[in-house]
């Protein structure tokens, strides 16, 4: 995967024709993105026998205000402020065409899961009454549409709303909850501050200390790796809190806006990673889930991992907004503005029009949509390109191996000698215990 290498040579995906796609790109991602949206030919991909995979995963942005003010948030702080124009609550009326639209998809693949996801802003911004209201409207669609379709739910929040109050409610709605945290300690968490500069981590512990009390709601915990902080006691203290998950997340960055520490040749967020992956892999009893490592080690093996940060497996993602407009992963915001708009809405295209998108078409072509030094690195079975967001480079769009391209091979490379030591313990040890019969 080589940095440099940007090479469509050996793409077998159609370039686009004169007559241009099924949904035309804004200015915007004709100017930041040529790869995929003015290069990309959706109607001849589908006539040569590419065909679309519906969505599974639904992000509802119940709320478009926040009452923390994170400096690296990618919603509010980065390329992207088109929350600005988006209405502060979603209507009861969205929700229920949001029902709709996804019973609708459900039905017509024969779905046997859908995922919701209420997100904001922060979605506990909204009465406890009422926090449950969007899922009730889903399930009953579904319900309706598709009777064998399941629908699970989760909400993703800072923490710092969290009460008894709202955790019965989500509990009643069978709503599990996951919260956004940098560390177990106020040091960890000094970027995620209120609108008034004043630290959110005091509320945040105290919510999740309550979560924690409720396994059966707790998701778990999502953290951005703040290269400043040590891992291990980052690791620890976060461990604090038993999260029953702990998602380790890169921070949104890109060619044209680089991470921090990111120079040639340097590794920072592999090495902060794998400090952690030390600790996680030798201890004696499993006491959280790591997605990153675990997606890693499934697609080592060959199994497949419900990521879309890492192999590649087709995008099945998509946003609905406060408005009702829907939306590409929201996280890439970070790239350019309107970088994840599609330019449709509840109102006027089903699901299965969007993923005609060539914003969605690309995230769904796996290999084809990678650059040459990517689609010929013997880790890409692993890697995937790396996160769709980090491959971008304004001009060109996301036709780049990830910014994080070196920590990556890396990390991946370590895990799999871990593996590879792992197998070979256990096979000595089963040697010793039924050593091979000697002829006589």
């Amino acid at each position: 995967m080589r940095h440099t290498d940007t090479s469509d040579a050996a793409l077998p995906v159609p370039e686009a024709a004169p007559h241009g796609t099924a949904l035309p790109a804004p200015d915007a991602h004709a100017r930041h993105a040529p790869w995929p949206h003015t290069r990309l030919d959706v109607p001849a991909l589908r006539a040569a026998g590419h065909r679309s995979h519906p969505i599974r995963q639904f992000v509802l942005k119940t709320r478009s205000r926040c009452n923390l003010a994170c400096t690296y948030c990618y919603v509010y702080e980065l390329a992207d402020q088109s929350w600005r124009g988006q209405p502060a609550v979603m209507a009861p009326a969205t929700a229920r065409r949001a029902a709709e639209r996804i019973a609708e998809h459900a039905a017509a693949h024969d779905l046997t899961r859908v995922d919701l996801v209420l997100h904001g802003g922060e979605p506990l911004l909204t009465a406890p009454a009422r926090l449950a209201a969007p899922v009730e409207a889903v399930r009953a669609a579904v319900a309706a549409a598709a009777p064998r379709t399941r629908v699970t739910a989760t909400v993703q929040t800072n923490g710092t709303l969290l009460t008894r109050g709202r955790l019965a409610a989500l509990a009643a709605a069978g709503i599990r909850v996951g919260v956004s945290l940098d560390g177990g300690l106020p040091a960890h968490n000094a970027r995620r501050v209120d609108h008034a500069g004043r630290p959110g981590f005091g509320a945040a512990a105290r919510g999740l200390r309550l979560l924690a009390r409720h396994p059966d709601s707790y998701a778990g915990v999502l953290s951005v790796i703040d290269l400043a902080q040590d891992p291990g006691e980052t690791y620890e203290s976060l461990l604090a809190f038993a999260p029953p998950s702990l998602g380790l997340l890169l921070p949104l960055a890109n060619w044209s806006s680089p991470p921090a520490g990111h120079r040639p040749g340097a590794t920072p967020y592999a090495d902060w990673l794998l400090a952690v992956f030390e600790r996680w892999w030798h201890d004696g009893v499993r006491r959280t889930r790591i997605p990153v490592f675990e997606e890693i080690i499934a697609l080592l093996l060959g199994l497949p991992a419900a990521t879309e940060t890492l192999g590649l497996a087709p995008a099945a993602t998509a946003v609905i907004e406060t408005d009702g407009s829907v939306e590409q992963t929201d996280s890439l915001k970070s790239a350019y503005e309107g970088a994840a708009a599609t330019g449709t809405t509840l109102a006027t295209h089903s699901f299965d029009q969007i993923l005609d998108h060539p914003g969605f078409a690309a995230r769904q072509l796996g290999r084809d949509a990678l650059a040459a030094g990517c689609r010929a690195c013997e880790l890409v079975e692993v890697c995937g390109g790396g996160h769709y967001p980090h491959r971008y480079r304004a001009g060109e769009g996301f036709r780049q191996p990830s910014v994080y391209c070196a920590d990556l091979q890396v990390l991946i490379r370590h895990i799999a000698a871990a593996l590879q030591r792992a197998a070979a313990t256990a096979t000595a040890a089963a040697t010793a215990a039924h050593p091979p019969a000697v002829a006589s």
